[in-house]
């Protein structure tokens, strides 16, 4: 088995794949023509976005859509930088919002964290060393 997709529902499919290329430089591997559903590239995994309206469809029992003003849920997505304070700096440039700034942990990696324009919790941080 091999962990393929991480897909986040959301309001604006359009708007998200386009604020994840300007701020963390992903680009669009595939938009649906209804722009229901698009996947970024984004490493060995495929960061997805579907629209609240398709998700719903797809799960009977509804789904909780994220809120800006609430507590994140209890997940995070990790993207890994060669240079953190520029590709940090980048987000927050382009709408991201600062959560906890970058800090060195005890093991020397460098780690911050910042939401999306749907709420969703994203760490930056420096690879982990061998």
């Amino acid at each position: 088995m091999k962990f393929a997709y991480a897909i986040a529902y959301v309001e604006d499919v359009a708007k998200t794949t386009t604020f994840y290329k300007n701020a963390f430089g992903f680009e669009t591997k595939f938009i649906s023509p209804e722009k229901d559903y698009a996947e970024l590239i984004s490493g060995d995994t495929t960061l997805a976005f579907a629209s609240l309206e398709l998700g719903n469809q797809n799960i009977p029992i509804g789904l909780n859509p994220l809120n800006q003003k609430e507590i994140p849920f209890a997940i995070e997505w990790a993207f890994t930088s060669e240079n953190i304070d520029l590709d940090f700096t980048k987000a927050l440039d382009n709408g991201a919002i600062l959560i906890s700034p970058i800090k060195t942990k005890p093991w020397g990696q460098q780690v911050g964290y910042l939401r999306d324009l749907n709420g969703h919790l994203i760490e930056i941080c420096t690879p982990m060393k061998e």
